[in-house]
């Protein structure tokens, strides 16, 4: 699970504006924290189904919000992909 730390630390390095708690690129953003932490999490646990499970349904939410970025916004979905190093 992610902290309150971590979480407040990436929607500061992501936000696009002062307060920005809600945009595509935070919401992406806190998504590939959560999956990274639960990847790591899989490599101990490789039989924990359930968090696995979860893990497939935040990749796929994330992908729909990036396909929504990409059919908006082109630039920010480059941009967004770049920074948080994630493969397209």
């Amino acid at each position: 699970m992610i902290t309150k730390e971590k979480k407040t630390g990436v929607i500061e390095a992501n936000a696009v504006h002062e307060g920005d708690t809600g945009s595509p690129e935070v919401q992406v953003a806190i998504w590939t924290e959560r999956i990274r932490e639960l990847t790591e999490h899989l490599k101990q646990h490789p039989n924990d189904d359930h968090s696995r499970l979860g893990m497939y349904q935040l990749v796929g939410k994330r992908r729909r919000m990036l396909d929504y970025l990409a059919k908006k916004d082109i630039e920010r979905y480059r941009a967004i992909i770049a920074k948080l190093n994630i493969r397209k």
